[in-house]
């Protein structure tokens, strides 16, 4: 698997009060690899503890530079309708 700082974010996003669960993917196309993040919050405000008040902004982090040729700088929010897996419990 790739190497990334997503250690780092997952962390990050785990240690925030309000967290769920995060699963980090990725698929690799040629001599690229994308990455995606999914992460289950208990609330907007939770989100907040962890991006700050401007939640539609991807965070990143200094060491990110070395990895990433191209980042999505939004960040989308959605609300589960259906799912097989739950996310942990807080």
């Amino acid at each position: 698997m790739p190497s990334t700082s997503g250690g780092r974010g997952i962390a990050e996003y785990e240690g925030t009060p309000g967290n769920r669960g995060t699963l980090m993917l990725h698929r690799v196309d040629g001599e690229r690899a994308e990455f995606l993040i999914l992460s289950w919050w208990d609330s907007l405000d939770a989100i907040r503890g962890f991006a700050g008040d401007d939640v539609a902004t991807a965070v990143f982090y200094p060491e990110d530079d070395r990895f990433l040729i191209e980042r999505d700088l939004e960040a989308f929010h959605w609300e589960i309708d259906q799912a097989s897996v739950e996310p942990r419990r807080t």
